[in-house]
């Protein structure tokens, strides 16, 4: 059994997927999964306690190789009874007079109304607790709000918060030739594949007959022309 391939990932990230691709190709060599902070995303890779990780962007590129992956919609986190809750979505301006608990939004600085209170780092499982007791909401992806789900909160997509975005990281320096294989699977090569990104080609379809068409009929055999009777001539012997 070979070390095993350590990979990261960020709340609301699901790499069960990747995992499960990973050892049916790879059933040789573990697979250890480990959830971190976001505020801990890149220290796991500079102090080598993971091999690669799926972060949320933005890192710091230097010294890091990423590969973007995809884009999650921006929700706001408010109590269950918050005016918000009677809407299907919200823009950024409609919650200029709030208190931004947890969470960053580009352009905030500049609509918030209200004094900033000076909130004590936390995380966001606390934070969401101290959105439910009424003091604030919180702007997270939407991953997020959906895995600290709570009863007495609910959350709405803020209809102009640029979208977060999810990518797989890698030290520069760390030339482990597994970690392409790896980059392989979650870009959704095929096992036989050596370094292409196409997907899996689809098998191709079988061309269905129409419904009540007939079947065709097969061509009748060609009849041999009548053969004409020998002449009188011909059947008399001759004397």
């Amino acid at each position: 059994m070979q070390e095993s391939l350590r990979i990261a990932f960020v709340p609301g990230v699901t790499p069960d997927k990747w995992a499960r691709t990973w050892r049916e190709r790879e059933p040789r060599i573990p697979l250890d999964l480990s959830l971190v902070e976001e505020t801990d995303q890149e220290a796991v890779l500079r102090d080598g306690r993971a091999d690669m990780c799926f972060v949320r962007l933005p890192v710091d590129r230097d010294g890091l190789h990423l590969i973007p992956l995809y884009e999650e919609v921006t929700v706001v986190v408010v109590p269950l009874e918050h005016p918000v809750a009677a809407y299907d979505e919200v823009p950024l301006a409609d919650l200029a007079d709030e208190q931004l608990v947890a969470g960053e939004v580009e352009g905030w600085d500049e609509i918030a109304t209200g004094a900033p209170l000076d909130f004590p780092e936390m995380t966001v499982k606390d934070a969401f607790e101290v959105v439910a007791s009424g003091t604030g909401m919180a702007i997270v992806p939407m991953s997020v709000a959906r895995l600290h789900h709570r009863k007495d909160l609910t959350h709405r997509p803020v209809t102009d918060a640029p979208p977060t975005q999810v990518g797989l990281a890698w030290l520069v320096d760390n030339e482990d030739e597994r970690l392409e294989r790896f980059i392989g699977v979650v870009r959704g090569r095929r096992a036989t594949s050596s370094r292409g990104d196409q997907p899996a080609e689809p098998a191709p379809r079988k061309t269905k007959k129409p419904t009540g068409a007939k079947p065709a009929k097969k061509p009748a055999p060609k009849r041999s022309a009548p053969q004409k009777p020998r002449s009188a001539a011909r059947r008399t012997r001759r004397r």
